[in-house]
């Protein structure tokens, strides 16, 4: 009878702090931000010009920038098309409750998780897409003011939910859009939106999907954390390698996480990863992402590597990072000047169930960058990189060096990489996996050390 009456307590403990979280985050999606029409604006490796008029080489003196062979656009929509491309996954509600607690929503402690998705949601999109896929129904989620989205945008979201559902049991009348897809789209075009779909199926919040917040938070658990509690961009990075390794789709199977140990990425031990021996005597090649956690300063961060940052953000197999400023998780994509572009969770959206048949996308794609000066940032962060193939990482590697030894003022570069295995240097090789205990305890060990230098999030 006490257990049940303490059960009741946290279920009304938790509809009351759902209800504050909606408040909270629903009020305004997108505060005006804007962009300078003299500067080059990158996003995830990609150039963008908003100066009309002009055209051909951009020259940025005391950068890197004239030594990346980027594309450059002069088209202010490409640009917009492009960021409401990438996937945005944010705060949500009313989801099935999260095994272990009452928690029916991650509105407050989950930030840090929903950016890491992201970042891995765009290695997913490069290995599956491409870098030069944008959405084609990106311009049309736009606010016609362009000002916000308040919570009167999430009751449409919603209702588009709920027609989606009611058409899954009446007669199903497709819209003159979808009408116009299943005639005027080619088999690539058709075979880019199943993955469009499908990519966003994998993180949707529900116990079953191999990237969701449920998954995320049971891999958690084997490194002390549950659910509410804060979760450091290091931390999510590990999380994210376990999420990989034991997702059991088929069609990810072909992709692997590798993390890097105390600033190393050490070569061999990524290409292990990357190709295995069957046992037909093939080898088995596989794409990876490379997550490395990092500080950028000691309690602040450190201007001296804004242009490291800046050469990263400009790498077309760049996936982004993992970061924000104290007490806020943002996931980085790109910047301007001195200001760094992103993408923010910290808005509470309702629940979309991603199962049902042609679930509505809208609210999986933000309609509006948000701009933040480098000098905000939080030190601590975890970069991301994505390697189709071990030519490419070699290829990677090299560049990102020669951009490390560059930018760096200091005798040492924020993270290296060596030849070898992490073995070869008396480090503890990579954990074997073990059925009850995902982690190792030198993994543990080393998660614990990151979860007392981090900051700490809502």
């Amino acid at each position: 009878m006490e257990a049940t009456g303490t059960d009741e307590v946290e279920k009304i403990k938790s509809k009351f702090m759902s209800a504050w979280n909606n408040m909270k985050y629903s009020w305004v999606l997108k505060t005006k931000t804007y962009f300078s029409r003299n500067s080059p604006v990158f996003l995830l490796g990609k150039c963008y010009h908003f100066k009309s008029d002009e055209s051909g080489e951009l020259s940025t003196e005391g950068s890197n920038f004239d030594k990346i062979n980027t594309e450059i656009s002069g088209n202010v929509e490409e640009f917009r098309k492009d960021f409401i491309s990438r996937i945005w996954l944010t705060y949500r509600e009313e989801f099935p409750q999260i095994k272990g607690s009452a928690l029916t929503t991650d509105c407050g402690w989950g930030c840090t998780l929903r950016t890491g998705q992201m970042l891995l949601a765009q290695g997913l999109m490069l290995h599956f897409l491409g870098r030069a896929w944008v959405w084609p129904d990106a311009l049309d989620i736009e606010n016609s003011d362009s000002e916000s989205w308040t919570a009167h945008t999430v009751k449409k979201l919603t209702a588009s939910l709920e027609a989606s559902l009611t058409a899954e049991r009446e007669p199903r009348i497709l819209s003159n859009h979808q009408e116009r897809i299943r005639r005027n789209c080619g088999d690539g075009e058709m075979r880019d939106e199943v993955y469009h779909r499908k990519i966003i199926s994998w993180f949707g919040d529900s116990p079953l999907a191999a990237f969701g917040l449920h998954q995320l938070i049971e891999y958690g658990k084997k490194s002390g954390k549950i659910a509410g509690d804060w979760y450091g961009p290091a931390v999510v990075a590990h999380i994210l390698r376990k999420a990989v390794e034991e997702a059991r789709d088929p069609e990810l199977q072909g992709v692997t996480v590798y993390v890097a140990q105390d600033c190393t990425v050490y070569s061999s031990d990524v290409i292990d990863r990357q190709c295995s021996f069957m046992d037909s005597g093939e080898t088995d090649t596989k794409a990876v992402i490379i997550l490395v956690p990092v500080r950028l300063g000691g309690e602040r961060t450190n201007m001296d590597y804004l242009e490291f940052v800046k050469g990263i953000l400009s790498l077309e197999y760049c996936v982004g990072i993992i970061g924000g400023k104290p007490k806020q998780s943002y996931y980085f994509a790109g910047f301007q000047d001195d200001s760094l572009i992103y993408m923010d969770p910290h808005y509470c959206q309702s629940f979309v169930d991603v199962s049902i048949k042609d679930f509505p996308l809208e609210s999986f794609h933000c309609p509006s960058p948000k701009k933040m000066s480098f000098k905000k940032m939080d030190p601590s962060c975890t970069i991301g990189f994505y390697c189709r193939t071990v030519q490419d990482f070699e290829k990677a590697s090299e560049e990102i060096t020669k951009m490390l030894k560059s930018s760096s003022k200091e005798k040492y570069p924020l993270f290296t990489f060596v030849k070898g295995h992490s073995r070869d240097y008396d480090f503890a090789s990579s954990p074997l996996h073990e059925e009850n205990d995902l982690f190792s305890e030198d993994e543990k060990k080393r998660l614990k050390r990151f979860s007392t230098e981090e900051f700490v999030l809502l």
